[in-house]
Order: C-alpha cells, then structure tokens, then sequence
C-alpha cells in the first residue's frame, strides 16, 4: 500500500459547471461569498492592468 493513499486529501474547491444539488444552503451561501469575494480580486487585478496600459499608451504616444 502506498502512503499516499492514507494521507487525507484536501476536498476540491468549486469548479465551474459542478452539480449544486448536493450543497446545502448554507454550503451554497458560503459558495455565493467566496465568488464574489473572487469577482472582487480579478477586477482589482483588471483595473491594475487596464491603468498600466493606459499609462504605457500614454508614454508612447506621439
């Protein structure tokens, strides 16, 4: 037997398109939290990116 197989293994996170019939409500709720709290951070990361580009047009601009 390998001693991979008797360590636990960390439960997935969400993955887009999974069945969410089996999450309870709570579960859904906390699911909610978590994507929004990540639709947070990638448009923080998109507005980052969006102000770097801008700031590099504008240095090469003619």
């Amino acid at each position: 037997m390998d001693l991979d197989d008797l360590t636990p293994k960390k439960p997935k996170g969400h993955e887009i398109g999974q069945d969410l019939s089996t999450l309870s409500e709570a579960e859904l709720k906390a699911l909610i939290d978590t994507l929004q709290g990540e639709i947070g951070r990638i448009e923080a990361i998109l507005a980052a990116k969006e102000s770097s580009r801008s700031a590099a047009e504008a240095a090469f601009k003619r």
